[in-house]
């Protein structure tokens, strides 16, 4: 379910990356740039909302059927059994998790639907309740690493990692604390770590390596595959199509101007330019900051333009197409690290958190956080402010920041608005307490009586 469009192979990223103060949208095709400045007018648009929708349900599906017919098969090995039954639970409290971060209010089927189903519709609190039982109940059997030949399966460390990210997201410190505390110092500790090279988070070369929690698998083995099921189905994602500079992709996705100056904000110790800057975003100084061109190219935009770099296949294209391998990594645990930090903040151990952040940035050659802004001290207000920007910096276009100006509360209140908006001009038209969720699609809303428009669409 992965490779559908509505999911990880191309729309969802216009919704967590385009629609955050990260990115924004110039397409051409006005409707759909739209959907990325909060003006919601066709609550059926296809590719803005409907397709997400219907694709996270196709996927819910699925793992309803694993999880109703499987236990009536008769295995040899009741360990595997019981691992594939743990697997369907892991994703669909994985889609589940996305679907309330985007519409929050969402019906939760838990059986093989039918097609006259009507289902009811749940609160927000009973989502985040479902997905929590998922995801405990799959920690509690997914093995902590497979062998070669099923790579990317899900396992114990993904199950909690996205645990810690409910838990984040519900401020329950202690909770995410506890679930990260797997990957750090409990027996998942020995599995993960950072990569010498930030690049190879990004890249086909080096997928589902030490720094991965959990991927999404891409292939390019079926080019030229359509989008329908079946063997010949694409298996690549198509975002590098989409936010890929005018003239080598459709350029429908831009990465707003601000994150560059941000990157220049601080120097590494060696006096440099933070180096992960050249492997998140294309922009005008590349070449003069590192040598680098885009696509084989000079800069050819305009000024202060900029586009994420991230999954894209610069270094061995000219273009890009809908068949790109370069795998999503959905969960790296660098933020893991990061967020391990803000629930020490959150937990009034700001001392304690400073370590897990000096990881990620040591990494890139940057300072000591406390070396570096000593002024922050052991001030969570301080520290939490810092640590937005240091997300910024490390996870800009990996698709968790609409999540986590949310979890922030940046959003909840006008004044949080304005100053989003004055990097982003696009939360001008941000509606305070509306577009914090989507809105459900309205063919939804008329054929189910048990379903509700949310509240002020």
């Amino acid at each position: 379910m992965f490779y559908k469009t509505g999911l990880w192979s191309r729309w969802i990223y216009f919704r967590l990356d385009l629609t955050s103060d990260e990115g924004f949208s110039n397409s051409p095709w006005i409707e759909l740039g739209d959907w990325t400045r909060f003006q919601y007018v066709n609550y059926n648009f296809w590719e803005g909302n409907v397709n997400t929708w219907s694709d996270t349900y196709k996927a819910v599906y699925r793992c309803n059927q694993v999880l109703a017919n499987v236990p009536g098969i008769e295995f040899t090995d009741q360990a595997a059994k019981d691992r594939i039954l743990a697997q369907a639970k892991f994703l669909r409290g994985l889609h589940y998790y996305y679907a309330a971060i985007l519409w929050e209010n969402v019906p939760l089927v838990l059986e093989p639907s039918k097609p006259n189903d009507q289902p009811q519709q749940n609160t927000l609190e009973e989502v985040w309740a479902q997905v929590e039982k998922d995801l405990t109940e799959a920690a509690q059997v997914l093995p902590g690493e497979w062998d070669a030949a099923n790579v990317g399966r899900p396992t114990k460390g993904a199950a909690m990692a996205m645990l810690g990210k409910l838990y984040m997201q519900k401020h329950e410190w202690q909770k995410a604390l506890d679930a990260f505390d797997y990957h750090i110092n409990g027996e998942g500790a020995g599995l993960y770590g950072l990569v010498d090279n930030y690049e190879d988070n990004f890249r086909a070369e080096n997928e589902n390596n030490e720094e991965s929690v959990f991927e999404v698998q891409f292939s390019d083995a079926n080019i030229g595959g359509g989008e329908g099921d079946g063997p010949n189905q694409n298996m690549g994602t198509h975002r590098p199509q989409f936010f890929a500079p005018r003239d080598i992709g459709w350029s429908d996705g831009q990465a707003r101007f601000w994150l560059v100056e941000a990157f220049k904000e601080e120097k590494t110790t060696g006096g440099e330019i933070d180096p992960r800057l050249q492997h998140t975003l294309f922009y005008p100084a590349l070449k003069e900051d590192f040598g680098m061109l885009v696509y084989g190219r000079e800069w050819q935009w305009r000024e202060n333009e900029a586009w994420f770099s991230k999954y894209a296949r610069d270094h061995m294209r000219t273009g890009e197409d809908y068949f790109s391998p370069v795998n999503f990594r959905m969960i790296r645990f660098a933020d893991v690290l990061l967020m391990y930090a803000e629930a020490l903040n959150e937990l009034g151990r700001t001392s304690e958190a400073y370590e897990y952040v000096d990881m990620v940035r040591a990494r890139v050659g940057m300072a000591p956080l406390a070396a570096a802004y000593p002024a922050i001290g052991n001030n969570p207000d301080l520290f939490l402010e810092r640590l937005k920007r240091e997300r910024v910096l490390e996870l800009c276009g990996e698709s968790v920041r609409w999540a986590d100006l949310k979890r922030w509360g940046d959003l909840d209140t006008q004044e949080g608005v304005d100053a989003v908006a004055a990097r982003d001009p696009d939360f001008n038209n941000f509606d305070v307490g509306v577009h914090i969720r989507l809105p459900i699609p309205q063919s939804d809303v008329d054929n189910n009586p048990n379903l509700e428009q949310n509240d002020g669409y």
